[in-house]
């Protein structure tokens, strides 16, 4: 049998990428014994696979399971003892074969190689990336693939914690993970739902549970009542930058916890505020909101409520211009009706939950009126604006809040200051910043208040809030405030602060470092001082400083004189002959304000009365004070000719300088706190001035938006009814130019008549013809009909044939006889105003002295003789012939006269009827358009 190839005297790279499987194999067990030998993250082993980290690609999914087994392997030791780089470089092109090939493998060791190295490369950087690059295999084609990813991320989520690695990623994609058709599949998206509920309780739901069947929401809460018992859950394994700042900071941990009160933090919770996108639901709100919230129905004040309701119940809330309906939402407080009143406060608490600390800028509109409001006795109601204010506080500050909760407390409703109570009782309870003193004394005295009050819900509220507020800020930093209060009441105020759990502590300061101390005094050698003057011992705090003594020699010419530092010279004590004895009092007449300083304490030493009187009245510190004091003690003084042993420094006079100085601080800052007690209180006026100008500024808008309606009501009144001007007036024109046609007509028959003479055929006939009672106006005016009426287009067969009932007349001839022009003209021609007979009577008048010897009289059957007469040419003879065949003989020269001269009297009549009717509605018509009318 052949000897197998010794590939050992190939270079790593090459058998790390070599086609026979087992050198790949050796090559991967190779590198992992030289990495866990290696002694640091910068050894020359580490070098190729961070110049290359494509290499890692083809060790994390080779070919081979035995192979893989050990590539993944190699893979972890170069994580584990490399650095952070090559980490990094590595992750982009081996993660996602690790989660196709690794967590898939049918080996046991292979699946916990894979696993582990994607837990290794979350700790040396950020789970983010690492996370990003699982979750395309969550829509892989099989199953396995989508499963393995699953169990990965939660194996993830259970070391690092949901506070290191974000989950949100993960939550919006989960619901596909449980609708998979794979069993397997959906029992990985269960086990980690019940990963993400150990960290995240209920903050979770809203992601993505509404998107489960009933059925998995039953599955999934009986899984989360296992979980609920385990207690909050802690990050198993830490980042590589925890692990460092948790190694450079052990003794800064131990102090904390040394001087902690033994009450340890709660973990912070992750809220759905967190993890929710922000929605922008401004765009959302109903476009006829503001005008029902103004409607006088209270029904429609709830709707317009309710609809934003809807569209604000959303976790979180994109920030937008929300004053309008912050304001409707406050003036919706006043509204009569409770429902309103309970509807709006919720719409203000979930604005307050979704905007957050963007809603701060609207506690100021909202949270006097919800206060105002708490005078409601229903418990809905005061449920209601309980949790609005909570969901306002937690926006907010105490600092904030506290103006609107002071002059709530002291107001004269008690139902509102037991609500201000108890809201107050919560703030300071969920709060997280202590109280100022400022702050503190205001709510104790306030507090002090109620126990007076008459009403036991009232006196227990007063005590609790002092209970809380010791637990605050101790026991013994709120024994000042109880003075004065008896021994049944502090009982009662020591029972609330043993049951109250606050969030806000204040922790006692821990002792402050040991000074360190200078290097010991120079040992100055020189003459030794003159007898009687006493060494004076320096305080044990101040640095010791070098004086040069003054001269023996008598120097007349000298006196004292101090430098610009404030000590003296070297040559101001030369003048003394000998040591002079000095009171104390006597050093204070330099300065003024030396005089009012007090006296030294007992356990100073006095003076020496030896000392000499030069140095102290020329000490300098009058005017420079303690900072002159600094200067002159840190620069030593100027080197005298004769080195000599320290003279006596005056450091009982200092310290008289330094207790003036102190009381002097002291009236300063009792000016400036008077002057920020006096500021706060003008602000305190000014806001309520500026809460008063907003309220009636709303009720001006109101006002104003009322009269804006009426207005543009009136407005459409006065449209309305110059429309109808207009229309009467075209109305009247119309029958002004009717009546004008009317008259010529009437005078042109006249004329006629009165020129053919009473023989004339053709006389009456055109007449009447003209002034017709079958004509469409006459009959309307006959019928007592307006023109615009629906008498206006009468004209009917029926109707002349009833008027020549009445007149004794007969139709010659029935309606089926009558020739085909004369049949359309009198039912469907003549009854319009531009009807073609209508037209043809108008030209009647004007062509009669030119065509009439062109023509020839018919009579027309529809007026049985006393109508109007149809004409037709005499050339037409086919067309008389045949009428004159269908009509039979015309009527007698008598009989058409004399009914031509009775029906001309008829018409005469009927128009003087016309004219008094078209007078009446003149008249009437004036009337109606007049002011007055």
């Amino acid at each position: 049998m052949a000897e197998e190839e010794d590939f050992s005297a190939l270079p790593v790279e090459d058998r790390w990428v070599h086609k026979v499987w087992k050198v790949r194999k050796a090559a991967y067990e190779e590198a992992a014994q030289a990495f866990e030998k290696s002694p640091d993250e910068y050894a020359p082993v580490f070098r190729p696979f961070v110049q290359d980290s494509s290499l890692w690609k083809g060790a994390a999914a080779d070919s081979n399971v035995a192979a893989q087994q050990e590539g993944l392997a190699a893979l972890c030791a170069f994580l584990k003892f490399g650095g952070r780089e090559g980490a990094v470089r590595a992750r982009q092109h081996a993660v996602t074969p690790i989660v196709e090939k690794g967590l898939t493998s049918t080996r046991a060791a292979t699946k916990a190689s894979a696993v582990e190295a994607l837990l290794l490369f979350v700790e040396l950087d950020v789970p983010g990336p690492v996370i990003e690059d699982i979750l395309p295999a969550l829509s892989n084609k099989q199953p396995k693939v989508v499963a393995a990813s699953l169990a990965a991320l939660t194996s993830i989520f259970h070391n690092y914690g949901c506070k290191t690695a974000d989950p949100k990623p993960v939550l919006k994609i989960l619901p596909k993970a449980f609708g998979h058709a794979d069993k397997n599949v959906r029992a990985e998206a269960t086990n980690l739902a019940v990963e993400f509920y150990r960290w995240l309780r209920e903050a979770m739901k809203p992601m993505f549970w509404n998107d489960l069947k009933p059925t998995q929401q039953t599955d999934l809460e009986a899984q989360f009542e296992k979980v609920k018992a385990e207690g909050a859950p802690k990050q198993e394994r830490l980042l590589r930058s925890q692990q460092a700042a948790k190694e450079r900071a052990p003794t800064a941990s131990a102090e904390a916890d040394e001087y902690d009160d033994g009450g340890d933090d709660e973990p912070a919770e992750i809220d759905v505020f967190d993890l929710a996108e922000p929605q922008d639901v401004y765009s959302k709100i109903p476009k006829d909101f503001f005008d029902n919230t103004a409607s006088t129905k209270w029904k429609e004040r709830k709707e317009a409520l309710e609809a934003l309701y809807a569209v604000v119940n959303v976790p979180r809330i994109k920030d937008a211009d929300f004053h309008d309906v912050t304001r409707t939402l406050a003036k919706c407080m006043k509204d009569a009706n409770i429902a309103v009143v309970t509807q709006a406060a919720q719409c203000i608490e979930l604005l307050a939950k979704g905007l957050r600390k963007s809603f701060a800028k609207y506690r100021g509109t909202v949270m006097g009126p919800i206060m105002e409001r708490l005078k409601e006795k229903k418990q809905t109601v005061a449920d209601a604006l309980g949790l609005a204010l909570d969901a306002v506080f937690l926006t907010t500050n105490l600092t904030d809040c506290m103006e609107e909760i002071t002059t709530s407390l002291a107001h004269k409703n008690p139902q509102i200051k037991e609500g201000t109570m108890k809201f107050l009782v919560r703030a300071l309870r969920t709060t997280r910043d202590v109280p100022s003193k400022e702050e503190i004394r205001t709510l104790v005295e306030s507090a002090k208040k109620l126990l007076a009050e008459g009403s036991e819900a009232l006196r227990s509220g007063g005590a609790e809030i002092l209970g809380t507020i010791m637990k605050i800020i101790g026991e013994r930093a709120m024994n000042p405030h109880l003075e004065g209060l008896d021994d049944i009441r502090k009982v009662r105020i020591k029972e609330f602060y043993e049951v109250a759990e606050v969030k806000a502590k204040e922790k006692p300061k821990p002792p402050p470092a040991p000074v360190a101390r200078g290097p010991p005094p120079r040992k100055v050698v020189g003459k030794k001082a003159p007898p009687g003057i006493k060494k004076a011992a320096p305080p044990a705090a101040a640095p010791p400083v070098e004086v040069a003594p003054p001269p023996l020699a008598p120097q007349p010419t000298s006196r004292p004189v101090a430098s610009k530092l404030g000590m003296p010279k070297p040559g101001a004590l030369g003048g003394l002959k000998a040591p002079q004895k000095r009171t104390l009092p006597g050093l204070g007449t330099a300065s003024p304000r030396r005089a009012a300083a007090p006296s030294p304490p007992l356990d100073e030493d006095p003076p020496s009365p030896t000392t000499p009187k030069a140095p102290a009245q020329r000490m300098g510190l009058g005017r420079g004070g303690l900072a002159g004091r600094s200067l002159a003690l840190a620069k030593p003084a100027a080197q005298a000719p004769l080195a000599a042993s320290p003279s006596p420094t005056p450091y009982s006079n200092l310290a008289h300088v330094e207790r003036a100085e102190l009381e002097e601080l002291r009236d300063v800052n009792e000016r400036l706190l008077k002057q920020i007690e006096d500021a706060r209180h003008d602000r305190s006026k000014l806001m309520s001035e500026i809460q008063e100008l907003k309220n009636q500024n709303a009720g001006l808008i109101e006002d104003h938006t009322r009269d804006v309606l009426s207005i543009k009501a009136k407005e459409t009144q006065l449209v309305r009814a110059r429309s109808d001007a207009e229309a009467a007036e075209q109305t009247n024109e119309r029958l002004r130019r009717e009546l004008d046609r009317l008259k010529r007509a009437l005078s042109k028959a006249e004329a006629a008549g009165a020129n053919n003479g009473p023989t004339s055929p053709s006389s009456p006939n055109i007449g009447f013809g003209m002034m017709s009672p079958s004509h469409d106006d006459a009959g309307i005016y006959r019928d007592g009909g307006y023109p615009s009426g629906p008498n206006r287009n009468r004209m009917s067969f029926a109707s002349t044939m009833s008027e020549e009932k009445e007149n004794g007349e007969s139709a010659p001839f029935p309606r089926n006889k009558l020739s085909p022009e004369i049949r359309y003209a009198g039912s469907a021609a003549s009854s319009g105003r531009g009807s073609p007979a209508r037209g043809f009577r108008r030209d009647v008048p004007a062509d009669n002295n030119n065509n009439n010897n062109n023509r020839e009289a018919r009579p027309d059957p529809q007026s049985a003789g006393g109508g109007y007469t149809s004409y037709t040419d005499r050339s037409d003879s086919q067309a008389g012939s045949r009428a004159g065949s269908r009509l039979g003989e015309a009527p007698s020269t008598g009989t058409s006269m004399g009914t031509g001269v009775e029906s001309w009297k008829r018409a005469a009549e009927v128009t003087s009827q016309l004219k008094a009717r078209i007078e009446q509605m003149k008249a009437s018509k004036a009337r109606d358009q007049s002011p007055l009318g």
